[in-house]
Formats: C-alpha cells, structure tokens, sequence
C-alpha cells in the first residue's frame, strides 16, 4: 500500500506549496480519470481538459472534503489546478491566522494531533488493520475497503474518544481518514455547552420521526440491551403506521398470488405476489415436493454431523455432481446457504497478504467474507471499470500475494449485471483471479438458465461461480463451481463447510428434481423473460425509474425513505405485495420499492401491478419522471 509523507512538523505555520499542487493534481485525477501527467498546473480546466461545470464541481467537493475545508470554500473564478491549489493554499492560511487549531498541510494539525489519532486508532479497531497500513490519505473504499457500515463505527468510536455529540456521525460520508478527522476536528474547534440545543421538534401537522435504522447501529451504553430498548419503540412506531410489514407469515403456497397473514390487523389477505424469488415457480411443482418427500421418508429429517463427521450421503454427491455439470465446470462443493458460500469461500482462499477488490454494491455475505479474510480490501465504484483497473494496477504493484475479484453476478437491489468481460478481461490483464456471485442469475440468465458466465459467453473464463439454491432452484443451500483443485482445498479449509451441518438428504432431492425441470422444461425461463419484458416496459412507460435493471428484480427507485414507505404502504393497501427497501439494505436517500417478477405471473397479473404502481405513486407524491 502506498503511504503519503508523515504529517507536518508542528512548527510549520503555512501549507507547503509543492505538497498542496501535488495533492489538488492526484484528486482531480481520482475523479476526471485523467493520468497525473496529463494535467499541467496551468492547463483550463473546461478548455483544455474538458472539465465541464458539473464535474468541477465534483472536484471542488472532493478537495473541500480532503482539506476539511468548509462548505463556502473554493467557489466561482477558478479555471486552473494552480488556481485550485493557491485557493486551497489561501484557505488553510487564514485558518491558521484565526483561533482555530493550528493546521498542517492538508487541513491537520502535526503528529501530536489528537482527532486524527483517535480517527486512525477506531480504524485500526474497526478493521483489523494494523496501523502501519492505515495511510491517512488513502481512500477508505478503493484502497482500504472500508465500506459505509465500517466507517459509520469508526466515526462512532472516534467521536466518542474525542467527547463529541452523537451529531458527529455526520461526517461518514469522507473518503479518507484525513478527510474525517479534518470534520471531527472542526466540530471539536466550535464545540461550546451552550451549543448541543435538541433537534427541532416536529410541528402539530407533522410528528414524523426522521431517525432510520441507521440511527441504532452504534448507539453506546455500558448495557449491552441498551441499543435493543432504543430501537423497539421505533420499530413499533413504524408498525402502527404501516410502513414496516416485515416478516408477515404466509399461509399458503407462494406462487403468483399468495395469502398473509397481517400481524398489525389480526387477519389474513391474498396479495398479488411481488416479493418472491421463486423466479421458475419450481418452489410449487409436483416433482420437487414428491421428491423432498420421498427422500425424507428414506433418510430422515436431517442429519447428526457435519460432511465429514456423519453428514454425508449419496444425494449430497449427486447434487455435487449435478450442479458442475449444470454449470458446466469440472467440480462442485455445497455449503449449507449461499450466505455460508460466501464466507466460506473468500476467507479460505484469501489471506492478509492477499488483496480482495470487490464493488461497492456487492452483497453484504461478500463483505463479511472480505472481513473474516484479513486481507487488503478494496471497493470499486459501481460497475466502473476505470476504477477497478486503477484498483487492479496498484494491487498488482503493492501486493505481496495473489488479488480476487469478486462481484453480483445480479445485484440484489439494482437488478443491473455486473460487466463480465471487462472484469475478467482487466483481471488477466493484472494476474487476478475472478468470482462470480450467481444468487440471483442462476436460473435466470443464460438461454440455460446456468448463470452470469452464460449470459456473457464466458463459460470457462470465470474462475469460480457462486449460487444460492434458496431462489430459482427452490430450496436451501449454497455451492460453488469451479477446477477440482480448488473446490478440493475449499472442502478442507473453508470453515463454514468444515465445521457446519449440511442441507438436509431431502432438501437435496428436491434441489435434483429442480435441476431436472429446468432442463426439461426449458419454456419456463422463456416465460420468465416474457413476463420481465412486459412489467418492465408498462414501468417505463409510466415514468418510474428502473435505473439498469437486466433482470427479474425491477427497482422502483424513490430516493427519501418515508416516500417509499409511504408507497409501499399504498401498495399492499391495493392488494400488491413488493418488498420496501431502507437503509441498511440500500444506502440513505436511495430507498426503493423491489419488484421480483416470476414466471408464474399471469397478462393479468402484469397489467394490474402496472396500475397498482401508478395509482399508489399518484396518491402518495411519488411522480414518474414523465409524469
């Protein structure tokens, strides 16, 4: 990992010149993509180097940011980096003229400096980092693979240590450890008694309570329960005004309608069925459930060990076998759920001296792997592969060891697909090793239904692929796919298959039946991506916005999270059941509603949705972009 100069000498008064120039060049060129010897310090930004008003402006919020600038700085006249830089230079020298903490370049103070101390030792509890390995200056996502859950404990901690009011936590949104200490710090300088005045109260016509889940996560207190108490009255507030409906029992098969019974109102409803990932209808067909049946009467209910102390038999082997050749790959291991895949497989084969570079939305089970592993990580931005090249080339020039790749093959909330080819194109290029997650492709993509690699013509070229069998394939458990070398090692060294019961004999067999429908009735993928078509288009039309979805999960995107809570809410009050997505499964301020469309879903059942979705977005304020 490549580490900056150490802080400046405390008795530095002014910002060395060379230093700020240097750090403007490396931000503007983090964010235009433009190699550093490319930008002269006298170059115009608009002129010469096609920066536009928009993308400046990104510029100027990301020099703010790492100088710990205010929000009134660098605005209007500047057309150059040097003027960007002598702007900068000029900010930090009337700090240093006022009362405010004496600041070295970069917006800190010298090596004695308390908040970026207490910043970089939360970081180093949070992370399992070592300090040395803490650059400040390194971007927390890209280089460190602090993802925003991680950052917001850091934050947490910190805050904390520093006696600051839980309003610091504001400051989550920094890309590095400088960048955070530089906003803990300037809460620390303005900080007065007088000034913690309470949150403005709600008037009469509007008691909504603004906290989200977000809220909870790191609240502190020497009783342990002390987070579970502040949460439950806000869990049930949310409940009594119907915009939390998580977790309501079926009482029927769910198929393209299904009956739920409604906790909040003590009765059960049919709903149009919007929320499942049963994308085949397999989870309903006779073959499946004869055969969960007969092999549960053959050998029992589960077993009494994990694969290699008395958990193993026959159909375990068979469902190996199947799912490699369905996948069209020399070998197959299966875990006990996708989540337990993931872990299992990442933190095996990833060491603290290897790098794991994964996408920012990827989901949370990948995440967890990346910390269980130890290893370096790093985030690239959503599906931009600029970012995971530059990612790719520092890797291979600072690793010690090998680099993975790991990205959705679907991501979950998106509906969008990863960009296959260039990933395993950049990934030969830089000696990097590739995994696919196919949760949410295997069944779905690919005239076979066999996944993302399908999709893309690359079967063969990704190095290992990863499912979930509790979607399309209607049941439990998770696999990976890939060389008989390496799914041997993961039977031996991941701990998630080692030390854990398997899926039981009868889950299995119906996992088999599965498999055979798919490959027998080939139509049903057909039907899927018929139906997907038609939802997908009556959406548009309407003006909603369905960001890249290329899949069965269609984002009905929102944005402000008591919107969409409010529509979710109209929505089921119509007879349609989407799942409503918050904070944490999607960031703040990017709520959303989650349509899963099946092939099940009937003409009928499309065009009502359709109209279900319009109604409830005209009755709540929700306006499509054509409206």
């Amino acid at each position: 990992m490549t580490h900056r100069a150490d802080l400046a000498s405390p008795t530095d008064e002014r910002p060395d010149p060379t230093r700020t120039l240097a750090e403007v060049v490396d931000i503007v060129a983090s964010r235009t993509l433009y190699d550093e010897s490319h930008l002269r310090p006298d170059s115009h930004f608009e002129a010469e180097l096609g920066i536009d008003s928009v993308l400046l402006q990104s510029v100027l919020a990301a020099v703010r940011e790492h100088f710990g600038l205010g929000a009134g700085a660098l605005h209007g006249g500047i057309t150059t980096i040097r003027e960007l830089a002598d702007a900068v230079r000029g900010e930090l020298e009337a700090a240093h003229a006022g009362p405010a903490v004496t600041a070295g370049p970069g917006g800190t103070a010298g090596p004695g400096d308390a908040v970026l101390e207490a910043v970089v030792t939360a970081a180093s509890r949070q992370t399992q980092y070592e300090r040395h390995q803490l650059d400040p200056d390194a971007d927390v996502e890209s280089e460190l693979g602090i993802d925003s859950v991680i950052l917001t404990s850091i934050v947490t901690e910190a805050a904390e240590a520093l006696g600051l009011p839980r309003t610091a936590s504001a400051a989550v949104d920094a890309t590095t450890l400088r960048a955070l200490a530089g906003h803990l710090r300037a809460r620390t300088a303005h900080r007065h008694p007088e000034s913690r005045t309470p949150a403005p109260t709600a008037g009469p016509e509007d008691d909504w309570d603004r906290r989200s889940m977000k809220d909870f996560v790191e609240e502190r207190d020497r009783d342990l329960f002390a987070k579970a108490r502040s949460f439950g009255p806000y869990l049930r507030r949310r409940e009594e005004e119907r915009h939390y409906w998580y977790g309501m029992p079926l009482r029927s098969q769910c198929r393209n309608r299904a009956v739920i019974y409604d906790e909040l109102a003590a009765r059960e409803r049919e709903f149009l069925m919007f929320a499942s990932n049963n994308y085949l209808g397999l989870a309903n067909h006779p073959k499946v459930i004869e055969a969960i049946c007969d092999a549960t009467r053959t050998y029992g209910a589960t077993h009494t060990g994990s694969r290699f102390i008395g958990g193993t038999n026959t159909l375990h082997k068979e469902l190996e076998r199947r799912l490699a050749a369905f996948k069209q790959r020399p070998a197959c291991i299966v875990f006990p759920g996708g989540y337990a895949a993931n872990l299992g497989a990442i933190s095996a084969l990833v060491r603290s001296y290897d790098t794991l570079v994964v996408d920012k939305l990827n989901h949370m089970s990948i995440l967890d792997g990346a910390r269980l592993s130890g290893a370096v990580r790093r985030i690239y931005q959503h599906n931009d592969m600029a970012d995971l090249e530059r990612i790719l080339q520092r890797g291979a020039e600072d690793a010690e060891g090998g680099l993975l790749v790991v990205a959705d093959g679907v991501f979950s909330m998106h509906g969008d697909l990863c960009d296959l080819p260039e990933i395993v194109r950049l990934a030969r290029a830089h000696g990097a090793r590739v995994m696919v997650d196919d949760a949410h492709a295997t069944g779905v993509l690919g005239a076979r239904g066999s996944g993302t690699a399908e999709h893309f013509g690359l079967k063969g070229e990704v190095d290992l692929e990863l499912g979930t069998m509790s979607k399309a394939l209607a049941g439990m458990g998770g696999f990976v796919v890939g060389d008989e070398s390496v799914i041997e090692y993961l039977r031996y060294y991941s701990h998630s298959y080692v030390f854990a019961a398997n899926i039981p004999a009868g889950v299995a067999a119906g996992l088999i039946a599965s498999l055979d429908v798919i490959e027998s009735e080939p139509e049903r993928i057909k039907q899927l991506w018929t139906n997907i078509g038609t939802l997908r288009g009556r959406l548009l039309d309407a003006g909603f916005d369905l960001e890249n979805s290329e899949s069965a999960i269609l984002p009905l995107v929102i944005g402000d999270e008591r919107r969409a809570m409010e529509m979710g809410r109209a929505v089921r009050a119509r007879g349609l059941f989407c799942q409503t997505v918050v904070y944490p499964g999607v960031p703040l301020g990017d709520a959303r509603l989650r349509i899963s469309v099946t092939s099940e879903h009937t003409p009928e059942d499309l065009d009502l949705a359709a109209e279900i979705f319009v109604d409830a977005a005209r009755e709540t304020g929700v306006r499509p972009t054509t409206a």
